[in-house]
C-alpha cells in the first residue's frame, strides 16, 4: 500500500512539474537594434575657382577711343610742332597737353622750345594709345626723367587738356596761359568756329599782302 502511494506521489509530482513548465512564457529575446550607417564628418565642398564673381576692372580714365598694347619707343626725336614729334618713324602726340599749331600765335615758339628740350637727347616714349586721327599718344621723357608734357606747360607754351589728362598738368600752367593760347583753349571747348574765323582772316591778310 505504501508502495502504491509513493508511486502516485511521484507521478503527481511529475505532472505538477510538467504543468509548471508548460505555463512558463518562452524567454523574450531583445530585438536587435537596427544597423545605422556611421556618421561621416564630411567637410564642406571647397569653393571652385571663379565661382564668385570677380570685380570688373575699372575703365581707363583716358578717353582715347583706339587703344593698343603698351610699349616703349626710344631714340632721338624729330620735332613737328609744340606737342608732336617723331621717334623711329612713328609720329607721337604728347600725352595730355595742347600746344599752339605751328601757324597759330606762339606756335613757332612752342616748336623751337620743344626742339631745345630734345636736342641731342634720347627720348623715351611710353605709348598710351592711338587717338581718333590714328596718331600714337605717349608720355615722353627726357633721360633725366622729366616729362616733356609737363616741361612744355611750365614753359608757358602748352596748356593742360583735362579731357585726356584728368587735370594732371593744370596746376603747372603759367598765369594767362589760356589767354595767350586762346586758340588752343577754344579747341578744348569745341569752339572750332573760332579757328575757322582765324584761318579765314589769315588767308585774307595773305591775299592783301
Amino acid at each position: 500500500m505504501e508502495f502504491l502511494i509513493g508511486i502516485a506521489l511521484v507521478g503527481l509530482l511529475i505532472l505538477l512539474v510538467t504543468f509548471a513548465r508548460g505555463t512558463d512564457d518562452p524567454p523574450v529575446r531583445p530585438e536587435a537594434e537596427p544597423v545605422r550607417p556611421p556618421k561621416w564628418n564630411i567637410p564642406p565642398k571647397p569653393t571652385q575657382p571663379g565661382a564668385r564673381s570677380r570685380p570688373q576692372p575699372k575703365p581707363s580714365s583716358t578717353p582715347y577711343r583706339n587703344t593698343e598694347s603698351s610699349h616703349t619707343l626710344t631714340g632721338p626725336a624729330y620735332i613737328i610742332d609744340g606737342d608732336s614729334l617723331r621717334i623711329q618713324k612713328t609720329e607721337i602726340r604728347l600725352f595730355g597737353v595742347d600746344a599752339p599749331e605751328f601757324h597759330h600765335p606762339f606756335g613757332k615758339k612752342a616748336k623751337w622750345a620743344l626742339v631745345q628740350l630734345c636736342k641731342g637727347q634720347t627720348i623715351r616714349a611710353d605709348v598710351v594709345c592711338t587717338d581718333d586721327h590714328g596718331r600714337t599718344v605717349a608720355r615722353c621723357y627726357l633721360p633725366d626723367g622729366r616729362d616733356l608734357s609737363a616741361e612744355m606747360v611750365k614753359a608757358g607754351l602748352a596748356i593742360d587738356w583735362p579731357k585726356f589728362s584728368g587735370g594732371r598738368y593744370r596746376d603747372l600752367e603759367v598765369d594767362n596761359a589760356r589767354k595767350k593760347m586762346w586758340l588752343a583753349d577754344a579747341r578744348q571747348k569745341g569752339w572750332m568756329h573760332v579757328w575757322e574765323k582765324f584761318d579765314a582772316d589769315q588767308k585774307a591778310k595773305a591775299s592783301r599782302d
